[in-house]
């Protein structure tokens, strides 16, 4: 007995016949949605940690607080003259007053314009050796030259942000793998529901030959269609919010945030959801109602 494979034949008319099977596809698109965001929030954070990690790896801020200007003028830059003679250093810069007025602008107003508002002298380092040993050489020439100077390192400063952004991609995963698992649940009470649906149809099948594992592949097959099709909607439209969100991102300017982009990888990992749920669907599918036939019939 041969059964078509093409779902828009004689086995969706059979499977088809109540409407609570084709409640599958929109079920499905929602699932994919929400797992496509969660997808998407994870892999952002991922990229986000990443590009942070590369920014502020080796990154060093040296800070000279003296109230005697001119000896805080001259140890800077002896100070830096010492720092672009270490081997791992590839970029010594002097912070200027302006930009420090800029810094402190939020807590002092204008009065961090004041020439006369004893400021530290700041000296920013970048190495390209970002292992201790080499800020460990910078903090030695930098104290040789001014016993309290005080080196601070970027990674250091953000590493909260590093661990919350960790949580995120982890916690994203978490969903992600929670909707695979309700997705799952949910092909199993459909694939349950048209068993008992249809199980005077099934009869007449077995009768005429079939076995169970035809019959499974009735299901799957239709089941596999509703969830890839659905997945595909679904799919389609988290893309096109993450893509719009993206752009909103970039448009607000921030060095930080650029970072959450999606790449091309990403969009890829992404577009490829809905194939693997409707796989997952399918095997879902088999085991279900081969069990159920067992017991039934």
């Amino acid at each position: 007995m041969k059964f078509s494979i093409n779902p828009a034949g004689p086995e969706r008319r059979l499977l088809d016949r109540s409407r609570r099977t084709r409640a599958m596809s929109w079920i499905m698109a929602i699932m994919l949605f929400l797992t496509v965001l969660a997808g998407a929030l994870g892999l952002g954070m991922f990229a986000a940690r990443g590009s942070l990690d590369r920014q502020l790896a080796g990154r060093l801020t040296v800070q000279i607080v003296e109230p005697d200007e001119a000896a805080r003028d001259r140890d800077t830059r002896a100070m830096a003259d010492a720092f672009r003679k270490l081997p791992a250093v590839k970029r010594v810069e002097v912070v200027d007053r302006e930009r420090l007025a800029e810094l402190v602008r939020p807590w002092l107003g204008d009065a961090g314009l004041d020439p006369d508002l004893p400021m530290p002298a700041m000296i920013d380092v970048d190495l390209s050796d970002a292992s201790d040993a080499a800020v460990s050489r910078v903090e030695s020439a930098a104290r040789e030259i001014y016993a309290e100077a005080r080196v601070d390192r970027h990674a250091q400063w953000l590493s909260p942000i590093r661990g919350f952004m960790t949580t995120l991609s982890w916690l994203a995963i978490g969903l992600v793998l929670l909707m695979a698992s309700a997705t799952a649940a949910v092909v199993l009470l459909v694939a349950r529901s048209g068993l008992d649906t249809h199980r005077d149809t099934i009869e007449v099948l077995h009768m005429l030959g079939a076995t169970d594992l035809q019959v499974a592949r009735l299901f799957q097959r239709r089941i596999a269609f509703d969830t890839l099709l659905g997945g595909l909607v679904g799919t389609g439209l988290a893309m096109a919010l993450v893509a719009f969100l993206q752009s909103r991102l970039g448009m607000l300017g921030s060095e930080m945030l650029s970072g959450v982009a999606l790449h091309q990888r990403d969009w890829f990992l992404l577009l490829i959801l809905p194939i693997l749920f409707a796989l997952m669907a399918t095997f879902a599918a088999r085991v279900a109602v081969l069990g159920a036939l067992r017991r039934i019939l």
